[in-house]
């Protein structure tokens, strides 16, 4: 685009999209933020915190405002489709929270009409801009690990922030809304490598009692890809409500014919205990005495900035529509294909059988 005074919309005014929405206020090349919400006192409190220039309950109404260049969808996850058709029909670019959509169908939508109108739309999975993953990356393009045959991961958080996620959307399950994280990584590392085979197992025993019948605790899988590597990947959302986390805890260990690497993303080394009490950062009224610090997904708020991944992702997406810079953000294929092994994993774990890619 090669614009240097932007405009920004950003439709949905919850968590993220208020974060998202207080640090393009401050990136030099935006001079225009217009938000909407559903819920318009929401839109309005959110409005009135950034000093936005235009707010609306009608999403159509600021995505197709004239000031406005570019839009970010912030939007629970069921409702990311409409937004995004809306804004490619204005020939706008997208900034689209993970994942692309609930289901390949919507997903492919999306991917069509982005393809035929010739607009971008990128899929925000922020994780890939934590500075180790960046740093893995380059140590895979350079041919040091040699071939990737096999990668083990698993991300784990406690049951009080997977219920909050469910609350918000009752079919983000963790494998769709935390797991897609690191099979987009996987996906990330092994390039355009095509997985072809899935076998997952899943137990659930809080989460039924809390109402989710179909909300696994834990889940495991397999992932095989068509050069033979095999990746296993699990995710556990059901630690003790007080467990010491803002986050998941995660470990990544890639496997390849001549190196290999370990990441270490549990953040046990950055512990605070304090008898004042810890508010978690995304749990209303969730205190703890006790956490690992660094370990919030996004990022953290610090002597009056926003440190993280999500700041150096949004960052990166203003950079890129106001000068056509690099991006490395997640395509939207790239975005169906972590969608498509994510159902995969959920279908397997339900009926206990291979589910083989494509999904038929």
């Amino acid at each position: 685009m090669k614009k240097q005074n932007l405009g920004i919309a950003v439709v949905g005014s919850g968590r993220i999209g208020s974060l998202r929405s207080k640090l393009i206020r401050n990136h030099p090349s935006v001079d225009f933020i217009a938000v909407s919400d559903l819920n318009l006192s929401q839109a309005k409190k959110l409005g009135n915190t950034i000093n936005a220039d235009f707010v609306s309950d009608n999403n159509m109404e600021i995505i197709s405002h004239p000031e406005v260049d570019a839009v970010i969808v912030s939007t629970s996850e069921h409702q990311h489709l409409e937004p995004v058709l809306q804004s490619i029909s204005k020939k706008k670019p997208v900034l689209l929270e993970k994942p692309i959509a609930l289901t390949l169908a919507d997903a492919d939508e999306i991917i069509q009409n982005s393809e035929n109108q010739n607009v971008e739309v990128l899929v925000g999975y922020a994780q890939r801009f934590k500075r180790r993953y960046f740093v893995a990356k380059e140590q895979i393009q350079k041919g040091r690990l040699g071939q990737i045959i096999g990668a083990n991961g698993r991300a784990c958080n406690n049951r009080s922030q997977g219920l909050e996620i469910l609350k918000r959307s009752p079919e983000a399950t963790p494998v769709i809304d935390v797991l897609t994280y690191w099979v987009d990584m996987i996906c990330w590392f092994m390039s355009d490598q095509r997985p072809v085979e899935v076998v997952a197992r899943g137990n659930s025993v809080v989460y039924k009692e809390a109402g989710h019948e179909s909300v696994d605790d834990i889940t495991w899988a397999i992932i095989t890809f068509e050069d033979g590597a095999i990746v296993n990947l699990g995710i556990c959302y059901a630690l003790p409500s007080k467990y010491p986390s803002q986050g998941s805890g995660v470990r990544i260990e890639i496997f390849g014919t001549d190196g290999a690497l370990m990441l270490d993303g549990d953040q046990k080394e950055e512990l605070i205990h304090t008898e004042k009490g810890i508010p978690h950062l995304y749990i209303p009224d969730h205190n703890v005495n006790t956490t690992f610090l660094s370990t919030t997904a996004p990022g953290d708020w610090a002597l009056g900035e926003f440190w993280g991944p999500l700041n150096d992702e949004t960052r990166a997406w203003v950079d890129h529509i106001a000068t056509d810079s690099p991006c490395h953000i997640a395509t939207t294929r790239e975005a169906r294909k972590t969608l498509e092994i994510t159902l995969a994993i959920q279908e397997s774990s339900r009926t206990g059988k291979t589910v083989s890619i494509p999904i038929s």
